[in-house]
């Protein structure tokens, strides 16, 4: 049995998917079981609680053999995170009361940092709080997901796509949420391993080849426009961060751009990712004309 957090986003549902298809029975702590109903008919088990009850954790991590475990993503995260601050100790308690054979937690490019990265300081604190757990740890640290540029789909009609990375030719650390639980499923079912492992996923892609397989899908020419930084904050108000409260998602861009978001971190193991931002146009595109 292994425990996956998140099901019914597109990360934990990956995982699923993948451990499902291996035949591996799979757990799920679920707020909502109407939400996770589909997850139900696939013969998942559901545990009802969310990520700020650590008594349901431990009851949702009882007998597993390996455990995947996320944090909520916040875009505006209050200054001292203490969202993701309450939601790592009741992981330490559980984690550290239950001790699963082996835990995959789902971290991000850029989280060996502490400071200067915006709203991913949130994943280093996850790092952070759950290095020292007695159980046998891997933290996968993804690239910037190809699913963050499905507006695409819908603005590109114009024949450009808006993006926050700058230049737009520079490539920079991204990847398709299938391939992160690809990698998840790979960890928690393959071969032993003792410790902490750093575990990067994903590839060198640049805004403009983003652009340029979006048009493909969409059959037309797609060019990236940089959206200039004086701009920014207006820019995420619509994509619905409250204003005033943009900075965490604004510094985590810079952060990018600035490179400290690539892969190829010392001592860190690599898994390229196979999904391409075109695939995942894709897929999208046919789910909403199907």
């Amino acid at each position: 049995m292994y425990l996956v957090m998140g099901i019914t986003g597109k990360v934990g549902g990956a995982t699923a998917r993948q451990l499902l298809a291996q035949g591996k029975k799979v757990r799920a702590l679920v707020r909502n079981r109407e939400k996770a109903a589909v997850w139900a008919n696939h013969g998942v088990e559901l545990v009802d609680g969310d990520w700020n009850d650590a008594l349901a954790m431990e009851q949702a991590l009882k007998d597993v053999e390996g455990a995947f475990v996320m944090i909520p993503s916040v875009w505006a995260p209050s200054p001292d995170f203490q969202e993701a601050r309450a939601v790592i100790a009741n992981y330490a308690r559980a984690l550290a009361t239950t001790a699963p054979s082996r835990i995959v937690a789902l971290s991000s490019m850029g989280a060996n940092r502490t400071s200067g990265i915006g709203m991913i300081r949130a994943l280093s604190l996850l790092e952070e709080g759950l290095r020292d757990l007695p159980s046998p740890i891997a933290f996968l640290r993804a690239g910037g997901f190809f699913e963050n540029f499905l507006y695409g789909l819908q603005v590109a009609s114009s024949g450009t796509l808006p993006v926050f990375y700058t230049p737009t030719s520079r490539r920079s650390a991204m990847v398709g949420t299938r391939d992160v639980g690809r990698a998840v499923a790979s960890l928690l079912t393959g071969s032993a391993w003792s410790g902490q492992r750093v575990v990067e996923v994903g590839s060198m892609v640049a805004a403009d080849e983003v652009a340029r397989q979006l048009g493909q899908v969409l059959d037309l020419p797609v060019q990236a426009f940089a959206v200039p930084r004086d701009a920014w904050a207006a820019s995420f108000e619509q994509f619905g961060i409250p204003k005033g409260l943009t900075g965490p998602a604004e510094e985590m861009f810079d952060a990018v751009n600035a490179g400290w978001m690539d892969l190829g971190v010392e001592s860190a193991e690599h898994i390229v990712g196979t999904t391409s931002a075109r695939d995942v146009f894709a897929a999208a595109r046919g789910g909403l004309t199907a």
